[in-house]
């Protein structure tokens, strides 16, 4: 009997232990899938803050420690708060917030590219800042802006477009790369090439007739003050309406007006850093330019298809983006609309806002416009409107033009990306995705450059040829110069020739001489000048 218990109890000491085995080996068993389990929730963890880690902290500070190497400066990169993206921005705002007491072209660089006025006076000419986590690097040395621009090495690309700002000028010939640049460039480069443009002169000419008309009758005595800012962006849409589209402002008219809207929430996304899938989110602005959009393009596709029914004026940008002049070189729909928006904005933008900074040159500086009204009389005569074969002989307004381009560009500045890494000819070695920054406005008044009056106007600087090509680049310099640039300075000579003929002008007292970087260099708050018609 005891041998009997004896047994029995060892037997359930045998199953107790099996049974404290089973459950240790199964505890084991859960605590190994729950270990897995964590391991497979933290590796995505680890993996996002290890890009995240890796994006904006390790590769900002090499390349920040690769360019200080090389003696380039710049304010310090701070991890996506704090950084130079948000003090540039605030920067603007107070230039942009001052009122300027004088009309003078001393300050015109520290209103429109405050950041890079203050920063070039603490680091030098050039020097690294931060957009977000990306390098940026401003340059005003004309030798690296020349080697930038005019390379054809592919080394230098455009930077691609907020996705916000696609709304006002699609996928047009701004904004392509490659192959469909090579060909949307051929088409527009044919539609502006210099004899189609002479072709444009008197439908130029006639839209500035009727705008002179219209002064005229809205005159009460000798005197009349207008804010040509107004009237030439009027005039300016227009012609680009008639010449390009075959049409006229009255029906362009929602167009610009749309786009108008479209630029103030534009401007808002280029000085913000964007972040990806933003422009899906219902928000207040974005929803705005849906909207926006939608109409523009919709009538955008109106006018096309308007313009295809009638098939008439075969000369204009139109026509030709429709009907290219090689059969290999064709255009959809939607390409189509995408440079109707880019040539309705800078179409109108940049000769009007050309037009405006020379009559308030003039009309500060009496005596070039004495000798620009002597010289459209001298190759004009008193009644005669200029034409396609005596514009070449304006040459006084032609410098008038340059001089004015050179202390008030279209653009303040040019963007490029480097789309590979690259050994500048100085010796300068730029990282593959640096940004660069070509402080235009900051090369057209350099002292260095243009000698001691360099913020003064002064016209005859343009009597002899530049030293440096770079040191001059309104409309860009190389393979992506402006293809409107025919039509601009064209514009603008016959306008300036017409008016200063049949009109007398100051700027009015109530001028207040503001530079403002919008999406091109404009008054901030209009540009009053008085008018008095010539006997």
């Amino acid at each position: 009997m005891p041998n009997v218990q004896k047994s029995t109890a060892v037997e359930g000491l045998c199953i107790r232990v099996h049974e404290q085995i089973s459950f240790s080996r199964t505890t084991r068993t859960m605590n190994l899938f729950l270990l897995l389990l964590l391991l497979l929730l933290l590796l995505p963890l680890l993996f996002i803050s290890f890009s995240i880690f890796f994006k904006f902290i390790w590769i900002p500070l090499k390349i920040q420690r690769h360019f200080r190497q090389q003696g380039v400066g710049g304010p310090s990169y701070r991890p996506i708060f704090g950084n130079t993206a948000e003090i540039r921005r605030r920067m603007i705002a107070e230039a942009e917030s001052s009122r300027s007491v004088s009309f003078n072209h001393d300050g015109v660089v520290q209103r429109v590219m405050p950041h890079y006025h203050n920063w070039s006076k603490t680091y030098g000419d050039t020097f690294l800042y931060w957009f977000g986590s990306t390098a940026r690097l401003a340059l005003s040395d004309p030798d690296m802006i020349k080697e930038i621009l005019v390379s054809k090495s592919g080394s230098f690309g455009k930077i691609r477009f907020n996705p916000v700002s696609k709304a006002l000028f699609g996928e047009g010939l701004v904004a392509l790369e490659g192959e469909k640049w090579i060909v949307h460039r051929k088409i527009t480069g044919h539609a502006f090439n210099m004899e189609r443009v002479k072709e444009w002169v008197p439908e130029i000419v006639d839209s500035t007739r009727n705008m002179m008309s219209k002064w005229d009758s809205g005159r009460n005595d000798t005197e009349l003050e207008l804010d040509v800012h107004k009237e030439f962006h009027e005039l300016s849409a227009d012609i680009i309406s008639r010449t390009a589209f075959g049409s006229n402002f009255t029906q362009g008219k929602r167009i610009f007006e749309l786009q108008e809207q479209q630029v103030a929430l534009v401007l808002k996304a280029l000085r913000s850093v964007y972040i990806p899938g933003f422009k899906y989110l219902p928000t207040k602005n974005n929803r705005k330019m849906w909207k926006l959009d939608e109409e523009t393009t919709e009538l955008i596709r109106e006018m096309i298809e308007k313009s295809n029914n009638e098939r008439e004026n075969r000369k204009t940008l139109l026509a030709c983006l429709m009907s290219p002049y090689k059969k290999d070189d064709v255009l959809n729909l939607e390409e189509i609309v995408d440079e109707c928006k880019t040539f309705y904005f800078a179409g109108k933008e940049t000769t009007a806002n050309l037009l405006t900074w020379t009559f308030l040159l003039l009309g500060l500086h009496q005596e070039w416009q004495d000798k620009a009204r002597e010289e459209v009389v001298r190759v004009c005569g008193h009644v005669a409107f200029p034409n396609a074969q005596n514009l070449s002989d304006l040459k006084i307004i032609n410098m008038i033009l340059n001089e004015t381009l050179r202390l008030y560009p279209p653009a303040v500045m040019m963007m490029r990306q480097a789309s590979e890494k690259v050994k500048l000819q100085g010796g300068l070695d730029i990282p593959v995705g640096t940004q660069l920054f070509l402080a235009m406005t900051a090369v057209h008044h350099d002292a260095r450059i243009w000698g001691e009056d360099a913020n003064e106007f002064n016209p005859m600087r343009f009597t002899e040829p530049r030293d440096h090509l770079a040191s001059f680049f309104p409309f860009g310099l190389g393979p992506r110069i402006c293809v409107g640039q025919n039509l601009a300075m064209i514009e603008a000579k016959i306008v300036t020739a017409m008016i200063v003929r049949e009109y007398s002008f100051v700027v009015s007292p109530t001028y207040v001489h503001a530079p403002m970087q919008s999406l091109t260099l404009q008054p901030q708050y209009g540009a009053q000048i008085i008018f008095s018609r010539r006997n």
